[in-house]
């Protein structure tokens, strides 16, 4: 009996992952890259012999990743090189001085206690109840919400009490940290969904948890090195991975996709995957007469992400007042916030992150030199900025706000650069430029996200961001298990190796 064929449209992680476990179930599977590299926003950029990941720059959470590798018999540590940071990051925090985010957790507690010295037990309290809600959240977004009636499961129940879903991350956050500076310390992490504390769901604190209690990695050459590796054990497996193949157009018969065309062949197919960003893809490559709950009109009223501004820097010279990640959150943070998520305007004195990788892999740069990459959260594509008119400003802001974390005329040392705003990241496929994809607001979360298995659509089915359990690398790597043990199972398959194993303990002992 011929095995089913699967197509996976885009080699970013969670394609590759996917393409991964359904490779190592004997399914005949092939991945269509546009770009002429595997990773997506997870890929290599390189400048003159200064190399930079375009977007992710570390792995938390490894343990989603160790699951992927885990399922096919082999160990994250072996395949991938990684080193754990320690400080995690460096918080420049206004006029108030430095913090080093660490999973040390007695000097953690020393720094708070010279913000605040009354938050120093709120930290305790915080990390406890956390713990707590992690282990509840985590089985919730190991599984799909594919029905109504999925809301309804044990797992979501047991977590209700202490979801607190009508409370923002900031609320919650006051319950522990009555300094202000030290809330954002612990809520700026929001911005990895692309969204401000202040409208961000409270369940998602685990983010700054997830940090201390199972550390932030650095894979060594970057986070690109992770889908090069996947997409090496696929090809092993026996998947056939075709880059500067970009689809053109998807072949139905009804509503089941049969064949995907690129510019140069067509790909017959038994089952779709599509790891593209989503509202794009919807737009582009499913016609509007194939969608009612995800039509052009109702995916132009729902909520995206911010965008990001970016500055990818070959520096002469070494930075070596920067640990790996920095962090600058400037005095008026909360206005700044209203900037980017209401007003939709550009800050003259926005937050900004900087890597300066070549702090701990000097293979990222020539000897003597450095890579910055300068990530600034901005709008998505709205009228209100127009890029051609603020790329060079924008840019100037921000070197000139480099000089905040120490850095004074940065200008003369530079020797290799790229600028990419909001408008770049649109004409790279990606729906508004919103970089982290839908926003994650109740009304888009779980059951109310595109489904895994694709509701629209007969044998489609979604992976990456834009899908349950949402954006960022570790819940993309559980939306790859996800949809692979769906497809395995809707097809009759052996998806055992694909149940969650127990939950890791954290790298610290919870009283």
């Amino acid at each position: 009996m011929a095995r089913a064929r699967i197509l996976v449209i885009g080699a970013g992680p969670g394609g590759l992952a996917t393409a991964l476990l359904l490779a190592k179930a004997g399914l005949d599977v092939t991945v269509l890259e546009r770009l002429n590299t595997v990773g997506g926003r997870c890929s290599r950029l390189t400048l003159d012999g200064y190399h930079f990941d375009r977007g992710p720059t570390f792995l938390h959470y490894p343990c989603a990743l160790k699951g992927i590798f885990r399922a096919i018999g082999k160990t994250l540590e072996e395949e991938v090189s990684m080193v754990r940071l320690d400080p995690m990051y460096r918080l420049f925090l206004s006029d108030r001085g430095q913090l080093d985010a660490t999973a040390d957790l007695a000097r953690m507690e020393e720094q708070i206690s010279q913000f605040q010295p009354r938050d120093r037990k709120g930290f305790e309290q915080f990390i406890q109840d956390n713990n707590a809600k992690f282990q509840r959240v985590i089985r919730t977004l190991q599984r799909p919400f594919t029905k109504f009636g999925d809301l309804f499961c044990p797992e979501l129940r047991h977590l209700l009490p202490v979801l607190r879903p009508l409370t923002s991350l900031d609320k919650d956050l006051a319950k522990f940290f009555s300094d202000p500076d030290l809330r954002i310390a612990f809520t700026f992490q929001s911005k990895y969904l692309g969204m401000s504390p202040d409208r961000c769901p409270s369940m998602f604190s685990i983010l700054s948890y997830l940090e201390y209690a199972y550390g932030i990695f650095h894979p060594t050459g970057g986070c690109n090195a992770v889908p090069h590796k996947l997409a090496q054990l696929a090809e092993d497996l026996g998947a056939r991975i075709h880059v500067n193949q970009e689809v053109q157009e998807i072949r139905f018969d009804g509503r089941r996709p049969i064949a995907v065309k690129t510019q140069d062949d067509e790909f017959p197919c038994d089952i779709l995957v599509i790891n593209a960003d989503f509202a794009r893809a919807m737009e582009r490559l499913i016609p509007n007469a194939l969608r009612r709950r995800w039509s052009d009109e109702k995916l132009s009223r729902k909520k995206y992400s911010c965008s990001t501004f970016m500055l990818y820097l070959g520096i002469e010279g070494r930075l070596d007042n920067l640990i790996h990640h920095n962090i600058y959150i400037p005095a008026r943070y909360r206005e700044y916030l209203v900037d980017v998520d209401l007003r939709h305007i550009l800050s003259d004195d926005p937050a900004f992150y900087v890597q300066n990788a070549s702090f701990t892999d000097p293979t990222l740069a020539p000897p003597g030199h450095s890579t910055l990459y300068v990530l600034v959260p901005v709008t998505h594509q709205h009228p209100n900025v127009d890029w051609e008119k603020e790329r060079l400003r924008y840019r100037d802001v921000i070197l000139d706000g480099l000089s905040r974390m120490g850095i004074p005329n940065i200008r003369s040392r530079i020797r290799a650069e790229l600028i990419w705003t909001p408008a770049d990241w649109e004409a790279w496929q990606i729906y508004r430029g919103a970089t982290f994809n839908l926003a994650h607001s109740l009304d888009q979360m779980l059951y109310f996200r595109p489904h895994n298995r694709f509701e629209e659509l007969e044998k489609t089915y979604l992976v990456g961001g834009g899908t349950h359990p949402g954006s960022g690398l570790p819940t993309i790597f559980e939306s790859a298990r996800i949809s692979a043990k769906l497809i395995l199972d809707d097809l009759g398959e052996d998806a055992r190796f694909l149940t969650p194993g127990p939950v890791e303990p954290p790298l610290f002992h919870i009283e």
